[in-house]
């Protein structure tokens, strides 16, 4: 599974790509965002393994991809994904991680969720591709303004260590007519 995009080849996950995945994620920076016992070496190591398994799943019902620069292949700039697994049929939920070093550059997070949400809405036929993230996650926030998504949700944290943060968790959605008009102006 492959998607091309200007800068970026967002491609199914393969073993040359866990050391990088597994430094980025034991990152701080990437934490912030995680309780403490999700920010573990462990957990990486076994969600690494499940975006393995994903991608020989038949039917796919979720696509998590490394995001690796075109000109630098084995280069990870973080993964991807839309997830099927739970959702209602003709929904997936997005996500977006990139490792910290690429937070704030060059719109590295548009062009990605450009690309997942055409691939979602054109080529898996989606009606409906959400999301979640907690209030503090600003850069999610806003990434799911450009794309003309509408906030349906803002509901109490569902954990007691993000309530003691005072977070909340964000709900969005964006269905396949809003994209269409939002591309098309």
């Amino acid at each position: 599974m492959e998607i091309v995009t200007k800068r970026f080849l967002l491609r199914d996950f393969v073993e040359s790509d866990r050391s990088s995945f597994l430094d980025y994620q034991a990152d701080p920076r990437s934490q912030i965002f995680y309780e403490p016992g999700q920010a573990s070496s462990e957990n990486s190591i076994r969600l690494f393994k499940t975006f393995c398994t994903w991608a020989s799943e038949h039917p796919r019902l979720n696509y998590q991809l490394a995001i690796v620069q075109r000109h630098k292949p084995c280069m990870l700039v973080g993964c991807c994904g839309l997830r099927g697994r739970g959702c209602d049929a003709g929904e997936m939920e997005l996500g977006i991680e990139l490792a910290p070093d690429y937070w704030g550059r060059y719109a590295y997070a548009i062009e990605v969720g450009r690309a997942l949400l055409d691939f979602g809405f054109w080529e898996l036929r989606l009606e409906v591709i959400s999301g979640s993230t907690v209030s503090a996650n600003v850069r999610i926030a806003r990434l799911a303004e450009w794309i003309g998504a509408e906030v349906v949700a803002i509901r109490p944290a569902g954990s007691t260590w993000m309530s003691e943060q005072g977070w909340s968790e964000v709900e969005w959605r964006i269905t396949r007519d809003q994209w269409e008009r939002r591309i098309t102006v």
